[in-house]
């Protein structure tokens, strides 16, 4: 009876996993939404947004990153954005930043902060899968971004998990010829030079002229 161990290959495998969401940063994004200061839902009336500035609890927005925006289609003026800036870089709430954004694209700013300073080599001419599952921190253009970096160091990207994958891109094998080609490097076959002097089939030759 053969009793050697079970082996998990993939474990044992050259397959790196990429989780995402171990890259993401660990807070997310506080908003502040202009549109419940509107008057009507409409306009901002400038002498009532102080008083509501004023009155507000800020202490929710130490150091977190903050977006603000306004839900409402609403043109707000660029003092209102402002105001808001300066209560949330007061030394006694100390914001760590403020955008002038919506929520979604302050997440998407911070993920490709974070994209830029991971370590990218440790891919280097290896498979990479990159974790697909449970991945709701992660915004979508972070699975973009993280391919194209993946393309400039890794043999081969895949989505999903080791064990059940969804191929994306392979770097191609060197001296690979373009698709339809012929090969690699293979050279094209030269055209078939015509005989000189010799006349074609079923022609003729011009008799003397008649005088």
């Amino acid at each position: 009876m053969d009793t050697a161990p079970l082996v998990n290959r993939v474990a044992e495998s050259a397959i790196e996993t990429l989780d995402l969401a171990a890259i993401a940063p660990a807070e997310d994004v506080v908003a502040f939404d202009l549109a419940p200061h509107l008057y009507r839902g409409l306009v901002l009336r400038e002498r009532e947004f102080r008083q509501a500035l004023k009155d507000h609890d800020w202490t929710a927005y130490a150091g977190r990153d903050v977006a603000v925006f306004c839900s409402a289609d609403a043109l707000v003026p660029t003092w209102a954005f402002m105001l808001v800036a300066a209560k949330l870089g007061a030394a006694e709430t100390g914001a760590a930043s403020v955008t002038a954004a919506p929520p979604e694209e302050v997440r998407r700013a911070r993920f490709a902060a974070a994209l830029d300073a991971a370590d990218w080599d440790r891919y280097a001419g290896k498979p990479v899968v990159v974790k697909g599952c449970g991945n709701d921190v992660v915004p979508l253009d972070g699975f973009v971004q993280a391919t194209r970096r993946l393309q400039g160091v890794a043999s081969k990207v895949l989505y999903g998990e080791a064990c059940s994958s969804v191929p994306v891109w392979r770097r191609p094998a060197p001296g690979a010829g373009a698709p339809g080609a012929g090969g690699a490097g293979r050279p094209a076959k030269p055209a078939a030079a015509k005989p000189v002097g010799v006349k074609p089939a079923g022609v003729k030759p011009a008799g003397p002229p008649r005088g």
